[in-house]
Parts: C-alpha cells; sequence; structure tokens
C-alpha cells in the first residue's frame, strides 16, 4: 500500500510542478540547469493559478508530505481549468503520467485481489476447523456426540501421497513374484471367476461366488508391478463382479477381502470403477447393522439386501463384528457418505461401554442384547484375534484422534501381560495362552494366528507406547519362529501347545515331542499357508531395519516352495510334521493376497516401500490410507 501512495504523490508532484514553472522565467531558468533530461515548455501565467513557494521545493519529500493528495488553496472551478493545466505538459510528463496510471492501476487492483484471496481463506480455513472439531468431538467424547450437528456429509479434502511401485528389485523378490505368477496361472487355468482354486485336483471351490482370488490378491499383483495380471483382474471385476445373486455370505470376511481389496486398488489406481463397485456391495452389507442392538449379524444376502445370526447359534464372533471399522470408514471417506462410517464405528463404541475382564474380551456377543456371552472363551486366536489388533488400527487410521480405542487397546494389552502371556518349560518362551470357556481356567495353546500380535505390538512402539510392548514383541515373535523351526518342513501348525511348570499336560500328549518347550496335536498339525507370522516379520524389518527378519522369511519362503507348491498353485498341508505331508487341495485367497504380499515387502531393499505412517493395513493385508481426523 506504501507504495501506491508514493506513486500518487509522484505523479500529483508531476501534475502541479508546470504551475509553478510558469510563473517567472528566472525560477524556469533555474530549473533547466538541474540535472533533468527534459526541457519544461512555459505557457502563459494564469492569474488565478495556486503558486507553490519557491522554498517549499527543498523542503518537499514523497517520504512525509502528502498535502498535494489531499488539498489545493485554490481548488479549480472549472473543467476548463484543468485542460489548460493538462496542455502544459510536456510529452514526455504526459507519458510519465500514463505510465503511473497503469502502474498505480495495477498495484491496486493486485492489491485488492490478494485482498480478497486472504479473506476468503481465512474463511475456508475458519470454517473447516469448526467442522473439525465438530468431529472430533462427535468421535472422542461420547457424552458430547448427541448435543453437537449431525454429520450430513463427510468433507475429505485430504490428497494422501499414492505409492510408486517399481516390481522386484533382488533376487528374493524376484522369487516371490514368480511363485505370485505360478500361483495366478494355475487358477486362471483352472478356477478363473471362483473363489478358490483346488490346486492339485485342479477343480474350482465357491464360497461366496464372488471370485475371492481375483478382488483378493489385484492388489498384490499391483504392489509387484504385475501390469498383465492386474488389468485380467481388473476386467473380470468391471465385467463379471456383481453383488446381485441370492446368496448367505459371511459379513466379515467379505468386507476384509472384497471391500478391503475394492478400496486399495481404488486408492493405488484412483479408478473410480473400483469404488463404483465399493459402494454397491457397502450399501448392501449395511443389511448386517439391522440387529437390534447395531451388533451386526455374522450372515448377510448381499441379492436380498437383508442379514441373519448363523444357523448355528444367536450368537456373532467378536472378532469379526469389529474387525470391519477400517473398511467402512475408508469407504465413507472416498464416496463422502458418512453412514458407512458411522454404523461401524457405533459397533466399537458399543463394545468400549461392555463390561470387560481387565481389556479382553469374550468371543462371542448377542446382535440382540449387544452383550457378550457370559463365560466364553477369552484368546488372541481365533475369534478374537483382530478386536485388539483394529483398536490400534483404527486410532491410527483417525489421526490418533480417538482416545478411548487408544485407551481400551492398552487396556487390553496390560490384561494380555497380566492373565494370557506365560513362559514356558524348561526354555522359559515367551507364548501368549487362552482362558478357556465356563472355567475361565488358564490354556497354554497358541494359535498360528496370535503372532499377529509382535507386529502389532512394535507399531503401537513405534507410535509411543510403552517400551515393554517392543520387549513383548520381540520374545513372542522369536517363540513364533520356533513354532516352524521345530518341524521338518520348517512351516507352522494351526495350533502349538505349551509345556508349563506345575502344569498336568493332556494324557493324550505324544511322548516324542518335536522340541522341549512346545508339541502339536495330530488334530491341529495342518497348515493353510498363513501369513500372521511373515506379516509381524514385515512390521518388525520396517520398524527396526533387522535384516534378521528378512532371513527368517526366506526360511519359510522355500519351505512352501519345497512342500507346498504343485503344479498348478500351492496346496495346504495335512501334517507338517512330518517329511512327505498330505496335500489337502485348497489354495486360500489369502495366501496370494497376505502371504506372498507381507514376503515381497520384507525381501525389498527398500522398508518403506508401504510406509506405515502413511498406511494402515487391515486384517487382509490391503493397505488403507491414515487420514488426519
Amino acid at each position: 500500500m506504501n507504495q501506491t501512495k508514493k506513486l500518487l504523490v509522484l505523479f500529483s508532484f508531476l501534475f502541479y510542478y508546470p504551475k509553478y514553472n510558469n510563473n517567472a522565467k528566472s525560477v524556469s531558468e533555474e530549473i533547466s540547469t538541474s540535472n533533468m533530461d527534459m526541457k519544461i515548455e512555459f505557457n502563459d501565467t494564469d492569474d488565478n493559478s495556486p503558486i507553490v513557494p519557491p522554498n517549499s521545493i527543498g523542503a518537499w519529500s514523497i517520504k512525509n508530505d502528502t498535502s498535494v493528495l489531499i488539498s489545493d488553496p485554490q481548488p479549480s472551478g472549472s473543467h476548463r481549468k484543468i485542460i489548460r493545466r493538462w496542455n502544459r505538459l510536456s510529452r514526455l510528463q504526459r507519458s510519465i503520467v500514463y505510465a503511473l496510471f497503469v502502474i498505480a492501476g495495477t498495484v491496486l487492483v493486485m492489491f485488492y485481489v490478494s485482498k480478497v484471496s486472504a479473506a476468503n481463506v481465512n474463511k475456508i480455513n475458519h470454517s473447516d476447523l469448526a467442522q473439525e472439531t465438530l468431529k472430533n468431538l462427535s468421535l472422542v467424547n461420547e457424552q458430547v456426540a448427541e448435543a453437537t450437528v449431525s454429520k450430513k456429509t463427510v468433507v475429505n479434502d485430504e490428497k494422501a501421497e499414492r505409492p510408486m511401485f517399481t516390481g522386484p528389485i533382488n533376487a528374493r523378490q524376484y522369487a516371490v513374484v514368480e511363485s505370485f505368477k505360478h500361483a495366478w496361472r494355475g487358477y486362471k487355468e483352472h478356477a478363473w471367476g471362483h473363489d478358490n482354486l483346488k490346486p492339485v485336483s485342479g477343480m474350482a471351490f465357491d464360497w461366496f461366488s464372488l471370485g475371492l482370488t481375483i478382488v483378493d490378491s489385484l492388489d498384490t499383483a499391483y504392489i509387484m508391478g504385475l501390469t498383465d495380471e492386474f488389468e485380467e483382474g481388473k476386467q473380470w471385476i468391471q465385467n463379471e463382479l456383481v453383488f446381485t445373486k441370492n446368496k448367505d455370505v459371511n459379513f466379515f470376511e467379505v468386507t476384509i477381502r472384497v471391500l478391503g481389496g475394492l478400496l486399495s486398488c481404488y486408492h493405488f489406481t484412483q479408478d473410480r470403477m473400483f469404488l463404483t463397485k465399493a459402494i454397491d456391495l457397502g450399501d448392501r452389507l449395511m443389511a448386517a447393522f439391522s440387529s437390534p442392538s447395531g451388533i451386526p449379524y455374522s450372515d448377510v444376502n448381499l441379492g436380498e439386501r437383508t442379514a441373519h445370526a448363523p444357523e448355528w447359534s444367536h450368537y456373532s464372533t467378536t472378532a469379526e463384528v469389529t474387525t470391519v471399522q477400517l473398511e467402512f470408514r475408508e469407504l465413507s471417506r472416498a464416496s463422502n457418505n458418512p453412514g458407512f462410517e458411522d454404523a461401524a464405528a457405533a459397533v466399537s463404541e458399543k463394545i468400549h461401554h461392555l463390561p470387560k475382564k481387565h481389556g479382553l474380551v469374550p468371543i462371542f456377543i448377542n446382535p440382540n442384547t449387544g452383550h457378550f456371552l457370559p463365560h466364553a472363551t477369552i484368546t488372541l486366536g481365533a475369534r478374537g484375534d483382530s478386536y485388539y489388533e483394529y483398536l490400534l488400527k483404527q486410532w491410527l487410521q483417525t489421526g490418533k484422534t480417538i482416545n478411548y480405542l487408544l485407551d481400551d487397546y492398552l487396556t487390553a494389552i496390560e490384561g494380555v501381560r497380566n492373565f494370557l502371556a506365560k513362559r514356558s518349560s524348561p526354555n522359559k518362551h515367551l507364548f501368549i495362552g487362552e482362558l478357556s470357556a465356563g472355567s475361565e481356567a488358564f490354556n497354554p495353546k497358541m494359535d498360528h494366528l496370535t503372532c499377529f500380535l509382535p507386529g502389532t505390538l512394535a507399531l503401537g512402539h513405534a507410535n509411543g507406547l510403552p517400551d515393554w510392548h517392543m520387549t513383548m514383541a520381540e520374545e513372542l515373535l522369536y517363540t513364533c519362529y520356533l513354532t516352524y523351526a521345530a518341524h521338518p518342513t520348517f512351516l507352522a501348525p494351526e495350533i502349538t501347545h505349551f509345556y508349563m511348570e506345575n502344569v498336568p499336560t493332556s494324557k493324550n500328549v505324544p511322548q516324542a515331542s518335536v522340541a522341549e518347550d512346545m508339541y502339536t496335536k495330530t488334530a491341529d498339525s495342518h497348515t493353510l499357508l498363513r501369513p500372521e507370522f511373515v506379516e509381524s516379520l514385515w512390521y518388525m524389518y520396517q520398524i527396526t531395519g533387522n535384516t534378521t527378519y528378512q532371513d527368517w522369511g526366506w526360511q519359510i519362503y522355500q519351505g512352501f516352495e519345497k512342500y507346498a507348491r504343485v503344479p498348478n498353485g500351492y496346496t495346504s498341508l495335512a501334517n507338517v510334521k512330518v517329511e512327505k505331508p498330505v496335500q489337502r487341495d485348497m489354495m486360500e485367497s489369502f495366501f496370494l493376497s497376505e502371504t506372498l504380499k507381507y514376503l515381497y515387502l520384507l525381501f525389498s531393499d527398500d522398508r518403506f516401500t508401504i510406509d506405515l505412517n502413511k498406511y494402515v493395513i487391515n486384517s487382509e493385508a490391503h493397505p488403507l490410507p491414515i487420514h488426519k481426523n
């Protein structure tokens, strides 16, 4: 603004300067001898024209004198005088005046535009801040939620940076990519469009008739840089994937595998076809929340848009109803429809208020009453595991803004340490047992599924949680490694039991145990080529940079190659305790979606191919972006 004033003052001085020059020839001569580059022309002096006193010349300053802008001792009385004054100016002076007008006008326009823009930005920022505050209040403070303004739309102006995937960069990664391509070829040849491949017999198998293997593993192909395979799967989803069949599906499994897979592909590619499919599926899955309590039913008929409890029970599984929030929240953010997030978040809030055993939850919950099944099993294995995982990951997904999720997670991990974490005998390996149904007696039994916990603990520690979380993660990860190393196949069984001091073992336990501290029952000795251990290896590798975890992963990968690989893909095995295990003839979709994906990321020279500071990984290994709120 000061520059504008200076230009106007200078213009005024030039405008009035000739009037002074024309009053006396002597004054004209003085000025003509100055170092000015122009010759001032004189016209007849107007007797009524004001004269600037000679002694004012030296005293005048652009910096401190603006009187010519404010007043004229004898203002002009007519338009004629203004014209006469203009005619006294030389051509050069007039050119300067024109130039000054243009410059002054430009400065004024720029100043006005900048002021208007700043005002608009301030309005937007204040509006966003107000909306953000309301949103956070509704998430964190349950009692305040009802008093705040209800959300009608989700405004998601965050533009998450998408990673660039360049394909394999070392021999181990190339080997994993070749394994994925081998499995994909077998599935494409024998089971294309079906849920699963039976790789030994070359037959197809359908569970939900949703092409699970394609949708579940497509983001793995994208991350590995497999353009052809990705395009094949994308075309099938675009042209063949429909959700109108009159068939019941499992709410949880379809959410984490299909909805999660579609959302990851949408985020990575920004192809709205994936989002359109995800919205259609999400709308149909919303029927699960129609129970009296809002706790989801386990089964949904996508075609009929109805839901019900499973035939074998009135109860839903606790892990299942609490492991859909990442996906439904991301669907809301991507679609600008808050209904998905609101329904799923309400489940977490309801369970937050239920009584628990030191933060630990029973594995069954009644969707009609909204209460846990009393004295049900408490475990971090099947039906309980991902409840704990999603407490932490929801907190991270929402920019660490939902405090009750963190509180519930910390309380639960404290409960795990006090009630479920024990040491084996004689070598005192740390393991996580469970509390049996009914008596709640401790059972020294650990599912392979529990091996997700080291990675989750490490993730929490990396985000500021206590140091003992990381210590527990390292010890438990080593125990999980031993469940592989103890067997000739270097593959882990579905369930491992541990010896403990002063704890009697079953009379049916085989005496020839495979390790001093642990044993596996024949009924539990199968493997589905599960991902939980290599998942934790990847988390630990990214967070610590310790390449030992890569070496452990490579040993396991070699076990897959030696014992599970068949001409049409990879098969689950009946018994990891023998040199020649029987093949069970099933290739689960999570082997491509999770196990091979985690191995590929684990073997990368770049630990941050998918940065855990920017992504949460859902329970089926589908990366979803972290938001600010």
